[in-house]
């Protein structure tokens, strides 16, 4: 019995979001339903000839089969958990697995064991706005950001030790947090779902609310309404709102205006506003009509202004090619670790000689 090869197979295909009948499908009827489950049982293993066909129709390379991943989630919160179907779910996790499984790889290739520290190690639970908007100042005072833009959400993440993955995913989820192997925080973003850099910074630093804020005896909705306002203070520190709209309570406030603050601070158009009511510089009501102007617009998915930045998390990437150039693995293991056929790599690849 090959129990290792068995549990990759399984891993390979929830990770592609396939049932049995659907591998069988996509492999045009070269191999069974019933002995893809005798493959997952363990009871047989396939030729190499039929390995490569598995390998096509789950996008592995054949090494995925037999390499070690000694990957632990550990809770995970997704948000919007209750619409998410099972097959999905899987899928995420499994794809959140394999990722983290290379991504600790190549750290360890390179002798790299980073500790992450909660910058709110320590602080009482937060029950309120106010907590919480202590709690992002003191997360940009421990991490030296100071109180301007921020440049890139997702390498201020990696550059704090915290794992940053983009995966493709159903429209039910957004972004999901979790710790690995009892220390290593990841973030993982719905790409297909959060496509705006806007919003890729505004879920990372609602996902990273997750993770450090002392709110876990809270009902979830309270979490989620939490971790939206702690999202916007980090992304625009309250002393700066109050500065961009004047300084006092307004009336009404121009998408001119808005649309300014938003390329400056990344920050979409609508979190902006919400900022602004949960700050009392507008009133809930005055909320309430701007934003049923924006839905009358069409303005609620794609805004009359664009944040022109870009948001990437390149770290493994830098990690793969710095390991290769220092000549820690060869060309092969970066298109193994990269999950690239090796024609493919060196095509995508600047190989310097």
């Amino acid at each position: 019995m090959d129990s290792l090869f068995a549990e990759r197979l399984k891993s390979a295909r929830l990770m592609k979001g396939y049932s049995l009948q659907d591998l069988e499908d996509s492999l045009a009827k070269k191999v069974t339903r019933q002995a893809l489950h005798k493959y997952e049982k363990g009871e047989i293993t396939p030729d190499s000839e039929m390995l490569g066909h598995l390998c096509e129709a789950l996008n592995v390379r054949p090494d995925f089969f037999y390499g070690k991943n000694e990957i632990e989630l550990g809770e995970i919160e997704f948000r919007k958990l209750k619409k998410l179907p099972a097959r999905e779910e899987y899928r995420i996790i499994e794809q959140t697995k394999y990722y983290l499984s290379r991504y600790l790889e190549v750290e360890q290739i390179l002798g790299i064991n980073p500790k992450f520290e909660s910058p709110l190690a320590g602080l009482p639970p937060i029950d309120d706005p106010a907590g919480v908007e202590e709690a992002a100042r003191i997360v940009r005072e421990k991490w030296e950001m100071g109180n301007g833009p921020i440049a890139s959400v997702y390498e201020l993440l990696e550059d704090m030790h915290i794992k940053v993955l983009e995966i493709e995913a159903g429209d039910e989820y957004d972004g999901m947090q979790t710790i690995v192997n009892g220390s290593i925080p990841v973030i993982v973003i719905n790409k297909l779902k959060v496509r705006k850099a806007d919003r890729q910074r505004f879920t990372a630093l609602h996902e990273l609310g997750h993770l450090i804020l002392p709110i876990k005896h809270l009902p979830e909705k309270k979490k989620e309404a939490l971790c939206h306002q702690f999202a916007g203070a980090m992304l625009i520190p309250p002393d700066h709102l109050f500065r961009e709209l004047g300084g006092q309570k307004r009336l009404r406030l121009s998408m001119q205006e808005l649309g300014a603050i938003k390329k400056e601070y990344g920050i979409s158009i609508q979190d902006i506003v919400m900022r602004a009511k949960a700050l009392k510089i507008i009133t809930e009501n005055y909320c309430g009509v701007f934003f049923t102007m924006m839905r009358s617009m069409g303005w609620k998915i794609d805004e009359p202004v664009d944040y022109l930045g870009n948001e990437a998390s390149n770290r493994f990437d830098q990690l793969i090619y710095r390991a290769l150039a220092e000549e820690l693995i060869s060309v092969s293991k970066a298109a193994s670790l990269k999950n690239q056929k090796l024609a493919e790599f060196k095509t995508q690849s600047l190989l310097v000689k």
